[in-house]
């Protein structure tokens, strides 16, 4: 396959195009906003080749006229003026029409596009040489800045129109991959919600159980409540082996997250609170921006220890199944008694007693089983679907990599083509 060196302003200009800079400032005001009328393409809508069209600004007819020069077309590639200069969106047949927005550059197409597929020319602008190129040449020093001259010069390596099409159906095959468990993720996420919310508010019994839906607080359904330390010497002293030191980046919503899990010695172990993990503890983020997310302890955490961060809580096993109270804690049932202590505005964190004080269902440890192993059921599907959707997003990537880069090429049968 036959690679032919460019840039980008060369390849845009063999179309008849040209690289324009999106109105400045004193063309367009906030104040010039509407809530019905054309979208505004900005720096905060650019994804990875995609448009974020939650909350986009639109202008009215008058503004569209009086912008019509930023108007942009389908095949258009828009790209961040300045910060994230990586980000890019080629304009699909939906977002024809749209704007250019304030602090954003536009690489539009001509007609003549015999030699050049502008998807191609977005996907290779997302590939790890261009980004890095962008990256490394932008200028400014606060915040890394583009503009028409740069972006001109961005080197591509262009070949042939029919190689150019069949890689991009190749990624666009791949994407579409990926794009469909990120739906069917979501659409399984919310039906675990509905019947989560159904089950733990009693409004769904399980297996015919019918005795009196109680409530009682976790301080009255538990052996301990309590948090640990932040070890004398901070993160000096994380070891690789040793005993497991949970922190609250490693609690999320009903999922343990070891991959940066730290560990350490039994010295500094002895200098704890008695707060040592069991398997079957529930541990409970109480501060920052984590927190109120709860996850059982697995074996993988037997006879550690966790900061101050994380509240360890080890239920009566007579009265609670663990499972069913990290459950209610991550509900909406349980959220809602967590914000209510964080009321105006103090994100500061839980204390024990405000812990102690969570109500949760009081039913028969019978019922609480059934509840957890059907929600643990929908954790499973999710995570399973979680792992596809990583490995479609990986093969993704590398083929973006070999493919835009020619290590990699395509068997193109002789007069294929779109």
């Amino acid at each position: 396959m036959k690679l032919e060196e460019t840039t980008l302003g060369a390849v845009v200009a063999r179309t008849g195009g040209s690289l324009q800079t999106g109105p400045f400032g004193s063309q367009l005001h906030a104040s010039d906003y509407t809530t019905l009328g054309t979208p505004l393409v900005m720096p905060i809508n650019l994804g990875d080749n995609e448009i974020r069209e939650e909350g986009i600004a639109r202008v009215g007819p008058k503004d569209v006229r009086r912008l019509r020069r930023h108007a942009l077309r389908e095949g258009d590639i828009v790209f961040s003026r300045r910060g994230d200069v990586g980000r890019r969106s080629l304009i699909r047949p939906e977002y024809a029409g749209w704007l250019c927005g304030t602090g954003c550059l536009a690489a539009k197409f001509g007609s003549r596009l015999s030699e050049v597929n502008p998807a191609f020319v977005a996907l290779y602008l997302g590939a790890a040489r261009a980004q890095m190129w962008l990256t490394d040449n932008a200028v400014g020093g606060t915040m890394p800045n583009l503009n028409t001259g740069i972006l001109s010069a961005v080197p591509i390596l262009l070949p042939s129109r029919k190689v150019q099409d069949a890689i991009v159906d190749a990624i666009d095959s791949a994407h579409s991959a990926a794009t469909d468990l990120q739906r069917l993720i979501a659409k399984k996420q919310a039906i675990k919600q509905g019947i989560m919310q159904q089950l733990l508010a009693g409004r769904i019994r399980m297996g015919g159980f019918t005795e009196p839906w109680a409530t009682s607080r976790l301080v009255d359904v538990t052996h301990r409540i309590g948090s640990g330390i932040t070890p004398r010497g901070g993160s000096a002293v994380y070891t690789h082996s040793g005993r497991p030191f949970v922190r609250s980046q490693n609690v999320g919503w009903g999922e343990l997250r070891l991959d940066d899990l730290v560990f350490i010695d039994e010295t500094t172990h002895s200098t704890f609170p008695a707060t040592e993990i069991r398997v079957g503890d529930v541990l409970l983020n109480i501060t920052g921006a984590s927190i109120g997310r709860a996850a059982v302890a697995t074996s993988a955490l037997d006879g550690g220890n966790v900061n101050q961060h994380v509240c360890e809580i080890r239920v009566d096993p007579s009265r609670m199944n663990p499972d069913f109270v990290s459950a209610v804690l991550n509900s909406a049932i349980g959220q809602r008694q967590i914000d209510a202590y964080q009321a105006g505005g103090n994100r500061q964190g839980l204390n024990f007693q405000q812990v102690g004080s969570i109500r949760v269902p009081s039913i028969s440890l019978a019922e609480q089983a059934l509840i957890a192993g059907v929600l643990l059921d929908f954790d499973d599907e999710l995570q399973t679907l979680r792992l596809r959707l990583t490995k479609a997003r990986d093969i993704k990537t590398g083929m973006m990599q070999q493919l835009l880069t020619g290590r990699t090429r395509l068997s193109i049968p002789e007069g294929a083509a779109r």
